[in-house]
């Protein structure tokens, strides 16, 4: 490579290196903006408070995020991909039907049970607080929680129309699922560690085969 081609790629590697930071500063607020709305509710999040715990100036969160609401739907969307990475991505490897709802079930529990969020799973942190309050964060937590039923039901469905477990109403099913493993969150945040095995028979139920 010449000289000329060198001096031609110089002056952007400053603004790579600008840009690479942003990109890690924004990933640090966030995943601590994830963490406080786990325990304290998205209502609780505030470009102060969240400077202050990442060492940043509240002035350099806001130029990041602008307005609270900005923040808060960021923080919805940052917890689902870590979701997806945490329980939907590693049971992708099971076939479709029982063995993918047996994974992924196995993969909330350490989800739940770790915690990957210092305040439990961080939906249901979050429904409660904004089922009665229309808007964009609320659209955007109520599509995260259909998309994870949906999933849960596509797999019960492909499970029943295989012939491995008894005819069922899909949709139900997952509704009944969700229901369990949010409940289950709770308990675990209460210290009831051996709900999990509750969870584990409760879904062997489900999964009986047919016939």
């Amino acid at each position: 490579m010449s000289g000329n081609q060198h001096d031609d790629l110089a002056p952007d590697m400053p603004t790579d290196r600008r840009l690479l930071r942003g990109v890690r500063t924004r990933s640090a607020v966030l995943r601590r903006a994830v963490d406080l709305a786990s325990l304290d509710g998205l209502d609780g999040l505030s470009f102060g408070r969240v400077a202050t715990d990442t060492g940043l100036s509240k002035a350099g969160v806001q130029t990041l995020f602008r307005t609270k609401e900005i923040l808060q739907l960021a923080a919805v969307e940052h917890a689902r991909a870590l979701f997806i990475e945490a329980v939907v991505d590693p049971a992708r490897t099971e076939a479709s039907g029982v063995a993918r709802l047996r994974a992924l079930v196995e993969n909330w529990i350490v989800y739940a049970e770790t915690p990957l969020f210092l305040g439990g799973c961080f939906r249901a942190a979050n429904m409660t607080e904004f089922d009665s309050r229309p808007g964009t964060v609320r659209d955007a937590l109520l599509r995260d929680q259909r998309d994870w039923r949906t999933l849960l039901a596509n797999h019960f469905r492909h499970a029943a129309a295989a012939g491995d477990i008894a005819d069922l109403d899909p949709e139900l099913a997952a509704f009944q699922l969700d229901a369990v493993l949010l409940a289950a969150n709770t308990a675990l945040r209460l210290g009831d560690s051996g709900v999990t095995d509750q969870v584990r028979r409760i879904l062997d139920d489900m999964l009986r085969p047919a016939g």
